[in-house]
Formats: structure tokens, C-alpha cells, sequence
């Protein structure tokens, strides 16, 4: 096609194996052309663009020094994987990126034998890596052997405990093993703390940059004519870090930093360390997120993540938005709570744009915090927050509340501090996969005791949920929605608190009672529209809570109807669980009582767009349809009209 670029060399490269022979000359090309077919790669299938076009040239390295897949390259959070994979067999399907039966926008073990470990959170890549220096050292096999281990960590991801964790591990264990840390002083967010801080004095002062021999590394690995130029250099930076480096601290010897770009300088610090390395390595690699593509370059967020778009202009193709996000819904109505309030205050980690934090970070500074990369830390902050009297919204998706459970657990709920838990991206994601789906927060967060847990079924009832929250100073307290738009209701000038505990009616019918928690709410309706063409009506309640449950509403549906299906987007174990118990410990069953809950099916869902994964789920309009038509012993196929 007349869009593709020119890639002569790259034509010739399907696996690593396929760069051995050529010169570093060459191997600069092959960067070139592999920037040229990422970023015309994403133009077709949007998805994470700067952070891959940021690592090209350390990709092409890598592969060409070590010998994957016996080798072990391993990349945190690993959005950046997109140069890597057109390098490792699946350039021929780089453009099903994020698709239903598509490549991953992450690394997976089931997809390729270069990937030898999944990820799509941050801050595990060290900790992987030292495992499979271990196992290596002890024995362990895999089909593809066990060689080196090479993390490739970001600055972001540095921030979290568990890189440190890893770090001080491996330092004690004394293992080969190379960190290298793609420092581009840019995140999803810029990033935040004192690790950032110290990672910039480390090259800021000019010496640094005038010395390149620093760039070459620890003095043992270097060829003798380096050695003593580098020994100076590295003498001065010990002194400008005072005291010594704190990764040199931590039992990793310490490399850079070196221009991640610059070929002439990855390739013979890489091969150098290849050869002579005995124990943990942290090289550390300066990179320009977006790199070689003028509009990520400029882009506020470097291009981090993109719609489909053109790559001669870098315009994204976006569609038009017929209502307003619920992220943007929850950012107004937070606002407009702390207009009212000064004790509310806002936490979130390292996604203050994703979480819809940052126009109440522009407007009251003092009272946001992006804490950086740390979920864990994120909870417990909040905690302390809340026991100081101040009125705290923990904002965070609902795949990296995970990260912080027990700290939900420990240090919120035990102590019943009202902590307000803003979920986000609830439900099944789309393009991001399984590794970002918001399954599970409704199971684990209703098990907590005293802990109040609502989900949204539109975006007015999400601006009611945020005045409940900070209303709330009895406990903790958490409200989930989705990404994407809301439905396009009539939203309320400001948002009255909820009744705790309290549902609401939808439309009243007869037979069978459809008791729905979140957004599926719309397909419940939709699902009631085809019935009512057959005559069949049924009862529709908003259950707004799953816990504290509406125990009155729920056993008046009983009492008036023959049959009850709940509908949630989240894992066996959630909303359907609490309500079948209670129905189970007031005797309803025994009477014959038919009830069938709705819920995520017990597998993990590959990407796709969010309605194909719905259907996969069996959770779309006409899924719910054709469970009442089940329940009510009517058979569902070959009936419609």
C-alpha cells in the first residue's frame, strides 16, 4: 500500500536470529525502518505509540547483543512492546494490534516464546527477571532454555516499592541479572516523588553530559583504554549523587546514564556487559518518549496513547462524542463537591488525565496528590487522609485497585475510615484486554464488613454517587462506572445524596424481576423492549447498592414475582453472590423461588471492542433477553420477529 514505508532491511529480519550478521550500520537502519513501520502500524490500529518509538533503538540493541528467546527480555508494563514484536515473528500481524483475535497491546506468554513473561501493570519486571536468574542457576528448563534475564523498567515504574523490593533482593542474592532503566522522564503523567528528583541531578549538572565515559559504564567491565577516564567520571558523579549512587547501594553495579538513541553507545555497553558481567547490572538509559515522530514529540503526553490517526499530520480520527464521558462526569461533579467542601481532597497514582483528576489538580493543587506508581501507598495515604478529618477520594481503575487490596483491607476497613473509592474503568475495557478489566473490585471490596459499595447505572446516577460519598463519614465508601460515554440522560444541576442501601424502580411488570447493578442497565432495557414484543413484561429495578443490599425491594420482587435475574459486569462472587445468599438465608429457595444471576463468565476475555467482549460475556441485550425467555421455560430460538 502507498501508506507503508520502505523498509528493505527490516523485509529481511523475521526473527532475532536474522540480525546476527549485520553491521552496526545496518543495525541503525533496521531502528530506522522499525520507527517507520510502528508508527504507520498504530496509525491503523491506535493504541500506545510514544512509549514504543521511545525504545526502538534499545529494542534493536537488545536483540542484536542477546539472544532471545533463550534470553530473557522482559518489559515492565511492556505498552512499549510494539518494536519488539514487529522484531520477534509478528510483524505480518502488527496491524490486528488490540483487535478481536489480534495481537495483544501487551506482552503474552500464549502469543509468543519472545514474550517470556506477561505484564501490562508496572513494577514487576525485576522481580520476574531475578526469578528466571534463579531458576536458571538452579536447574529450572523451558522449552526455550534459560540464558540471561533483562528487565527493561521505565522511571515511572521505578516509583513503586516493588521495584525496590526486587532490587534489594537481587542485590543480596548477587545473581547475574541487567536492569535497565528507560528513564524518559515521562510516564503516563510526568512523574512525580523524590526518586525523579534524584534520577534528574544524576545527569543535569553539564559535567555529566561532557563525560562519556560515564555513559560506558563500571569501571571492571571496560576495555583498558576506558578504564581510567571512566574511573574519574564515575568518581565525580558518586560525589554529585553524595555518597554514592543509591542503586550501588542497593548491590547493582551502576552504568550511565548513556543516550538511549545513540547505537554507538547501547551496542558496545551491551555487548561489554554481555561478555563480562558476574552480578546485577543496573544500566541506566536516557530515552525521548515519541522519539522520531514529530506529533507524539509534541503531544502534552507524548503520544502515549492514540486513536487511529494520520500519520502525515498526526491527527487522530476520533468519533464524536453524543454524550459526555463518565470519567468527565466525575470529574465535574468531584469539582463541584469541593467547591462546597475544602476538607474534600483527591489521591491518585500516576494517572491524574485517566482518572479524570487533573482539572481538580489545576484548581486546587494543594488538595490533589499523584503519588506516582504506588496503589499501595495511594489506600494507605488516603487512610491517613481520612483519619485527619479531611474527606478523601482514592481515584483509581479498577484493575490497579487491585494492587492496594491490602491496604483496603488493613488499613481502611479494619479501622472503618471513610475513605472515598472513585472506580474506574469498571467492567470489560476493549482494546486494553484482560489485563485491564474491571472484574473483580465488587467482589472484593462488598466481602469487607461495613464497607458500602455502589455502582452506577448512568451518568446521572454517578454525580449522585460522588454527593453520597462525601456525604459519608461513616465508613469506607466506593462507587464504580465504566469507560466511555455515558448514555446521554438528563443530568441532575448537582448531586443529591443516595439513601445508603437504597434501590430504585425502573418499570414495573410482572413474571420475572430483572434486579441490575451498573450500566448494563441500558441492555436491560433494551432486552425489555424486544420482550414487551412478545407480550412479556418484566419488573426492572436499579439495585444502586451491593451492599448495604436493599433487603426490602429485593423480597417485595420475590413476593410479587415468579422468577429473579440480577445483571452486573463483574466476576462470579460480586453482587449476584450477596443477593443469592440472602435469598438462600430468608428460606426462598424452599419455596420454589427461581432465581438465575448474570455475571462475567470464570475466564479471562481477550481484547476486543468492548460489545464483542459483552457477547463473549453473554451480558448484551440480547444475552439478558434470552435468559428470561429461559427462566420462564419459553424457547428463545427461532421466536423473534
Amino acid at each position: 500500500m502507498s501508506n507503508r514505508p520502505e523498509t528493505p532491511l527490516l523485509d529481511q529480519v523475521h526473527t532475532p536470529a536474522d540480525m546476527q550478521g549485520l553491521s552496526d550500520a545496518q543495525l541503525k537502519q533496521l531502528a530506522r525502518e522499525v520507527r517507520a513501520e510502528t508508527i504507520s502500524a498504530v496509525s491503523e490500529t491506535g493504541g500506545h505509540l510514544g512509549a514504543g518509538l521511545g525504545v526502538v533503538e534499545l529494542t534493536v540493541a537488545l536483540h542484536a547483543v542477546f539472544d532471545a528467546p533463550k534470553d530473557k527480555i522482559i518489559w515492565d508494563v511492556s505498552h512499549q512492546c510494539y518494536p519488539h514484536k514487529i522484531l520477534t515473528g509478528r510483524r505480518d500481524r502488527i496491524r490486528t494490534l488490540r483487535q478481536k483475535d489480534g495481537l495483544s497491546g501487551f506482552t503474552k506468554r500464549s502469543e509468543s516464546p519472545y514474550d517470556p513473561f506477561g505484564a501490562a501493570h508496572s513494577s514487576t519486571s525485576i522481580s520476574a527477571a531475578l526469578g528466571f536468574s534463579v531458576a536458571r542457576d538452579l536447574g529450572g528448563s523451558c522449552d526455550e532454555g534459560l540464558g540471561d534475564a533483562v528487565a527493561v523498567i521505565g522511571d515511572g515504574s521505578m516509583s513503586a516499592g516493588m521495584a525496590y523490593e526486587a532490587m534489594n533482593n537481587a542485590g543480596h542474592l548477587k545473581k547475574r541479572l541487567f536492569v535497565i532503566l528507560n528513564d524518559n522522564e515521562m510516564s503516563i503523567a510526568p512523574p512525580v516523588g523524590a526518586l525523579s528528583s534524584y534520577l534528574s541531578k544524576l545527569y543535569a549538572e553539564r559535567p555529566l553530559h561532557d563525560l562519556k565515559e560515564v555513559a560506558k559504564g563500571a569501571v571492571s567491565f571496560l576495555p583498558e583504554p576506558f578504564r581510567e577516564g571512566a574511573k574519574r567520571a564515575k568518581d565525580m558523579l558518586k560525589g554529585m549523587a553524595t555518597g554514592g549512587t543509591l542503586f550501588e547501594a542497593l548491590g547493582f553495579n551502576y552504568i550511565g546514564p548513556i543516550d538511549g538513541h545513540d547505537m554507538d553507545q547501547l551496542l558496545p555497553v551491551l555487548r561489554t556487559l554481555k561478555e563480562r558481567a558476574t552480578g546485577p547490572v543496573l544500566i541506566h538509559v536516557l530515552t525521548q518518549k515519541g522519539k522520531g515522530y514529530a506529533p507524539a514529540e509534541a503531544a502534552a503526553d507524548k503520544g502515549h496513547g492514540v486513536n487511529k490517526f494520520d500519520v502525515i499530520t498526526g491527527k487522530q480520527h476520533k468519533a464524536p462524542s453524543n454524550a459526555p464521558s463518565y470519567t468527565g462526569v466525575f470529574s465535574k461533579a468531584l469539582l463541584d463537591e469541593a467547591a462546597r467542601d475544602t476538607k474534600v481532597c483527591a489521591v491518585t497514582a500516576a494517572m491524574p488525565d485517566g482518572t479524570g483528576l487533573k482539572q481538580f489538580q489545576d484548581r486546587y493543587p494543594s488538595r490533589c496528590f499523584d503519588v506516582g506508581i504506588a496503589e499501595q501507598h495511594a489506600v494507605t495515604f488516603a487512610a491517613g487522609l481520612a483519619a485527619g478529618g479531611l474527606r478523601p477520594f482514592c481515584a483509581l481503575y479498577s484493575t490497579f485497585l487491585q494492587r492496594g487490596y491490602d491496604q483496603v483491607v488493613h488499613d481502611v476497613a479494619i479501622q472503618r475510615l471513610p475513605v472515598r473509592f472513585a472506580i474506574d474503568r469498571a467492567g470489560l475495557v476493549g482494546a486494553d484486554g484482560s489485563t485491564h478489566a474491571g472484574a473483580f473490585d465488587t467482589a472484593f471490596l462488598a466481602n469487607l464488613p461495613d464497607f458500602v459499595v455502589m455502582a452506577a447505572a448512568d451518568e446521572a446516577e454517578l454525580v449522585h454517587m460522588v454527593a453520597t460519598a462525601t456525604a459519608y463519614d461513616q465508613g469506607p465508601i466506593s462507587f464504580r462506572y465504566p469507560r466511555g460515554e455515558g448514555t446521554g440522560v438528563e443530568m441532575p444541576e448537582r448531586g443529591i445524596p443516595l439513601e445508603i442501601g437504597k434501590g430504585r424502580m425502573i418499570k414495573e411488570g410482572k413474571g420475572v424481576a430483572i434486579l441490575s447493578f451498573g450500566t448494563r442497565l441500558q441492555e436491560v432495557l433494551q432486552a425489555c423492549e424486544a420482550l414487551e414484543a412478545r407480550g412479556i413484561t418484566p419488573t426492572v429495578a436499579d439495585a444502586r447498592f451491593a451492599k448495604p443490599l436493599d433487603r426490602d425491594l429485593i423480597l417485595k420482587l420475590v413476593e410479587t414475582h415468579d422468577a429473579m435475574i440480577t445483571v452486573e459486569e463483574g466476576s462470579i462472587g460480586g453482587f449476584a453472590s450477596h443477593v443469592s445468599h440472602l435469598l438462600a438465608e430468608e428460606g426462598v429457595f424452599d419455596r420454589g423461588f427461581k432465581f438465575r444471576s448474570m455475571v462475567l463468565p470464570d475466564i479471562f476475555i481477550d481484547q476486543a471492542s468492548p460489545r464483542d467482549m459483552y457477547a463473549v460475556a453473554g451480558l448484551n441485550a440480547e444475552d439478558i433477553e434470552a435468559k428470561v425467555l429461559d427462566v420462564m421455560g419459553i424457547e428463545a430460538l427461532g421466536k423473534r420477529a
